[in-house]
């Protein structure tokens, strides 16, 4: 048996002080260990808003009518509250797993030796990120789901996936500066794919706030926009994005590009036609909760493609330290 090292008085108050340090001192986790962090916070970043989707398609948005208590008088849900309590509830309680994975992704990239300080300001970022987001959430609900405060919500939880997919890509990359793979011109053909797919989700969540799936049953506040105009605008951004990529993958065959760029567009090619197919779907049949749920975690999909793809026009090699040349290794033997 492994014996336990004493805790010692020095010890706890270090850990007062600094317990990330304090971690770090003790545990030095493998390279696939921060990554599996890196990624379980990538994958808690999409399930939170299909769950949040979710809650307003089943009408659970106002399940807990106050916040942070689920009642005036009960932090959590009670039975009287029945199905809506508990799906609202249940969804709140998820922001812990989300806090659980993001503070996993921290300690793990501080504790790494030698300690990369960009993982661990991206993993601060995310958490920046969700309790600011946990703040949004509880507006939301006391605004009685006003849809532009959905909106942004929405576009909160796209910003984390954003943070935590560039932390995910670069737990397998160095801290070498970023060589590019392809030309200039590629480069900016690729972030007006970005900025299109940006775009994309910002109107789609204009789309969500003139809908018909409000988030409750009650009389809720609808953005006074024509839900079909606006759906048809959503529709023809999104097929810019895909002409996008189908030129992005014969430009890159063309200047003979790495594999690392051709696949990652070809994964994001399809991506887009999966998610197409159910958008179209969706719209011609009356817009079915469960196909909106998919189509909420295709665009978080779509989202996470479109960033590798970009992250894929560079590389990162580990940063080799200076070694000494051979007039230092000279005047070192002199002394």
């Amino acid at each position: 048996m492994v014996r336990v090292q004493n805790l010692t008085r020095a010890d706890a108050l270090s850990a007062v002080r600094n317990p990330l340090a304090f971690i770090a001192e003790r545990w030095t986790p493998t390279s696939r260990t921060v990554q599996r962090a890196a990624l379980a916070a990538l994958v808690m970043a999409v399930v939170i808003v299909v769950t949040g989707g979710a809650v307003r398609l089943t009408g659970s948005g106002l399940g807990c009518p106050t916040w942070p208590k689920c009642t005036e008088d009960s932090l959590t849900a009670t039975s009287a509250m029945g199905f809506h309590g508990a799906i609202e509830f249940g969804n709140r309680m998820l922001t812990y797993v989300l806090c659980a994975a993001v503070g996993w992704a921290i300690v793990a990239a501080r504790s790494r030796k030698p300690w990369r300080r960009g993982l661990t300001r991206l993993g601060w970022a995310q958490f920046w990120v969700v309790m600011g987001n946990a703040v949004l959430g509880g507006i939301v609900v006391l605004v009685g789901l006003n849809p532009y405060t959905v909106a942004a919500h929405f576009l909160l939880s796209t910003a984390l996936i954003a943070v935590a997919t560039v932390m995910w890509q670069r737990t397998r990359e160095g801290d070498a500066a970023p060589r590019p793979l392809v030309g200039k011109p590629v480069r900016q053909l690729v972030w007006f794919l970005v900025v299109a797919s940006a775009l994309l989700i910002a109107v789609g969540t204009v789309v969500t706030g003139a809908g018909p799936h409000a988030g409750d049953s009650s009389e809720v506040e609808r953005i006074p926009v024509s839900w079909e105009d606006v759906t048809k605008l959503h529709a023809v951004l999104a097929w810019i994005i895909v002409t996008l990529t189908f030129a992005l993958w014969f430009v890159l065959k063309a200047v003979d590009a790495p594999q690392g760029p051709l696949r990652r567009t070809r994964d994001l090619f399809l991506i887009l036609l999966a998610q197409g197919v159910i958008g179209y779907v969706q719209y011609f049949t009356d817009l079915p909760e469960a196909l909106v749920a998919l189509h909420m975690l295709g665009s978080c999909l779509v989202w996470i493609g479109v960033l590798r793809v970009l992250l894929a026009l560079r590389e990162r090699p580990e940063a080799v330290a200076d070694l000494p040349g051979p007039a230092t290794t000279s005047a070192l033997t002199r002394a």
